[in-house]
């Protein structure tokens, strides 16, 4: 019995503990970036996402997925301290991509309020022969 109560206890600290914490909010700047027009010639892109954490505990960015591998996201791996900025930059490689508009989806997993978060990239790549003229 001892045992229960003494476990009943501790999990209930851990508990207490974790909601003194305070939860981490990430707020971007914007989260869609549009890239206009560009040329095949030069298919690759890039953007930078900016953001805030504006909750009261660190936040902690655990993935981030595009949904395509011709986009690539580079995050801060380190805690963002409450209050701090940050930046998400993402790539764009259009080269061997069929010409036109595109739209890429980036996937955020944190650790705050809202655990899942969307940025969202897009352009319009021209064909190279529409260059020459």
């Amino acid at each position: 019995m001892k045992k229960f109560i003494l476990t009943t206890v501790m999990f209930f600290m851990g508990i207490i503990m974790v909601m003194a914490a305070g939860a981490a909010e990430i707020k971007f700047e914007k989260t869609t970036h549009d890239f206009g027009s560009f040329s095949e010639n030069s298919p690759k892109v890039t953007c930078t996402f900016k953001f805030t954490n504006v909750g009261d505990g660190p936040l902690v960015i655990h993935q981030a997925i595009a949904t395509c591998g011709c986009t690539v996201p580079q995050y801060p791996k380190e805690p963002i301290k409450p209050g701090e900025s940050g930046e998400i930059t993402v790539t764009y490689n259009g080269a061997g991509k069929f010409p036109g508009r595109f739209q890429k989806t980036i996937t955020l997993r944190t650790n705050g309020k809202s655990e899942i978060t969307r940025l969202i990239i897009k352009g319009d790549m021209m064909p190279a022969a529409a260059d020459a003229k």
